[in-house]
Order: structure tokens, then sequence, then C-alpha cells
């Protein structure tokens, strides 16, 4: 994998000291990867806000083209990002968007791009590919039986993979009976979860809730999601500092930062996982999950190979569970590609430094 991005020398190597590093986060000179430059990215014709409109209104009962266009300027001018994925799917209908294309709207606006274990977005998909209008799509879906149990767990047999062999078995139909028929028979195995991000959650909680001692042993109690909490994930981030004090850039990183509440609701799998958790669960335990043997830790392992080797690891686990890859352009992104690139101290210090001079009043 090949690395390169803006910015790169800045984070790299531990160049920066944690305050040079808050003060560039804080004054916001990173240049922020916006709605509007990805959609003109991915429909670079001059008609993108006509077309927007007109396609957008047409999916309407009845039609209002006003209201759409205050809707339109608003993302054009990115004083507004659209986050619910059925809009995001209606904009990719729109503009005819290929598959990725849409995939990519989704991740940079949810966190998640096309989730091919949820019903609706593998029928989306598919209507996408075979470059079908939204209403059909939008009609097919709506017809459809509801999954019957939600996420529960799922059949025996089903395999440890089943994402991506949804992903691959929608491939196959070629036309939207022989699309109905295999989504009724694998009915069973839909959800909105994504199980392969719980498997690295799994993970990194084991090893968090259980830490290995040093004596190589590990504690007697666990400890709880409270003290996971306040222990790893809180990295002195405060709580209720009121949001008209925050910068852009503040706001975006403080945004769904992990609290005690909020990671009991993912752990019981009321919520799914979050990309930001998996990222900071990846530089808490610097995806380090069972005491055998990493050639990252012997001597001759330079501080450039390292980082590189951290940054692809994360973006194939970010890849793993279908989210985007790191992106030096978003904040959150830019700082954990910051504690990444530690060299003579834990990550999460590296990361919280940061955070304590960048939220400093």
């Amino acid at each position: 994998m090949e690395i390169t991005l803006t910015g790169a020398d800045s984070v790299a190597w531990g160049g920066w000291a944690p305050e040079k590093a808050a003060e560039f986060l804080r004054e916001e000179r990173i240049s922020l990867r916006t709605f509007s430059e990805t959609l003109r990215t991915l429909y670079p014709l001059p008609d993108l806000q006509e077309r927007l409109i007109r396609e957008l209104s047409a999916y309407q009962d009845p039609p209002s083209p006003e209201s759409t266009l205050r809707k339109v300027r608003n993302w054009l001018t990115d004083r507004h990002i659209p986050t619910d994925r059925e809009e995001l799917f209606r904009i990719g209908f729109a503009l005819k968007l290929p598959e990725s294309g849409v995939n990519r709207l989704l991740g940079q606006c949810t966190g998640c791009g096309i989730h091919y274990r949820d019903g609706r977005d593998a029928v989306y998909a598919w209507f996408l590919r075979a470059m079908r209008p939204y209403p059909e799509a939008r009609d097919f879906f709506a017809a459809l039986p509801p999954i019957p149990l939600p996420d529960a767990p799922l059949p025996p047999g089903a395999g440890t993979d089943v994402t991506h062999d949804l992903q691959r078995l929608f491939l196959a139909p070629a036309s939207p009976e022989e699309l109905r028929t295999l989504y009724l028979a694998k009915r069973e195995l839909f959800g909105s979860l994504h199980m392969r991000a719980y498997r690295y959650l799994d993970q990194y909680m084991k090893v968090l809730q259980k830490p290995v001692t040093a004596t190589g042993g590990s504690g007697e109690t666990p400890y709880s999601v409270e003290e996971v909490t306040d222990l790893y994930l809180k990295m002195g981030m405060p709580r209720s500092r009121p949001r008209r004090e925050l910068t852009v850039t503040q706001k975006l990183i403080k945004h769904n930062w992990p609290n005690p509440t909020y990671l009991k609701n993912i752990c019981a799998r009321k919520e799914d996982v979050p990309r930001k958790l998996l990222l900071l669960l990846y530089v808490v335990t610097e995806n380090v999950v069972d005491s055998g043997y990493s050639e990252l830790d012997e001597p001759y392992i330079s501080a450039s190979e390292r980082f590189e080797e951290h940054w692809w690891t994360l973006n194939a686990i970010l890849n793993d569970c279908g989210m985007p890859a790191l992106d030096p352009r978003d904040p959150t992104d830019w700082l954990t590609l910051y504690a990444l690139s530690s060299d003579d101290q834990p990550m999460s210090e590296r990361m919280a430094k940061v955070i304590e001079k960048l939220f400093s009043r």
C-alpha cells in the first residue's frame, strides 16, 4: 500500500511536539475535506446544483423544488452535511454515481460505507450497479418482507465473513426477480450491526478489561466498562465544554467521543461500533491483542517503518469493517496519525497530551 498524504511530513516520524500539534489543530490549518468538494469530485459537470434539485424534487410526492433548492444550496456551501443514509443514497442515484462513489459519500458522512449485511444497502447497491432509478429501488425494497429478527445472533453455519459473502452473492442476480429470490433466501443473515467491527471491539476490550500485569498474569477482577472508559479512553477530553466555545476542528474531534453510557450500549449491541471508537481502541492497545512475537518491537525497525506498518494495519482493519481509510484532512484521523507516529512513548499518552493542549482554555 503506497502511503502518501498532505501533511505527512508533519506527523510522521514523531517530528512535532504535542504543543505544536495542538497549535496546528487549534488554528485549523488542516484543509478539511468538505462535502461539496467530494460531490464536485464525483460529479465534475457544471450542472451539479441543477441536477440535484431536479432529480431530488422528482423523488418527492408531491415535488417540492423550493425546499430542495434550499437543501442543495446548504450542501454545496457546506452549511449542512447530510448524515441520513437514505438521503445519501438518493444523492447517489440522482447523480448516477457508481457504487464506489456512493460508498465514498456514505463513508465520509456517516463513517461507514455501503453495508452489505444491511438489506436496504445490499438492494440499493444492486440497483446502482444496474443503473436503475431510485424510485424503482425504493419501491422494490419497500415491498420486501421485513427482517424477522434484526441483529439476532447469526444462525449456525453462517460462516465468519457473512458481510463479504453477501456482497459477492448479490453480484449474481441479473434481474429484480432474481434479486428478490436471493434476498428472501438470505433474509436471516441481514442486520444493521457491523459484525467485523464487533470482533475487533471484543478483542480490544478483553485486553483493556483484563490487562497483563508485570508478572505476566492478569488481574483477578476485570475492569468495568466505566473503568475502561476513565482509565484508557477519556484522555483528558472535556465532557461539558459548551459547543459555542469550540472551533470547528475541536467540535469534529470531540463529536461522539466515547463516554461510559455510550460504550456500555455499544458493548451490549444496542448501538453499532463507530469508526472513531475503533481508532481510539487501536491507539490505546497499539493493536497488541496477545503476547505473541511482533517484529515491530525489534530495535532494527526504524520509527518510519513502525509508523507505516501501523498505518497500513489500521487501514486494513477499517477496510475489513467497511469503513473509510485514514484521511489526514479529517481532524480525528490526523490526530490518530500523529499518535501512530510515536516512537518513545505510548501512543495514547501522545494523543492525550495533544488533547490536553488543544482544549485548554
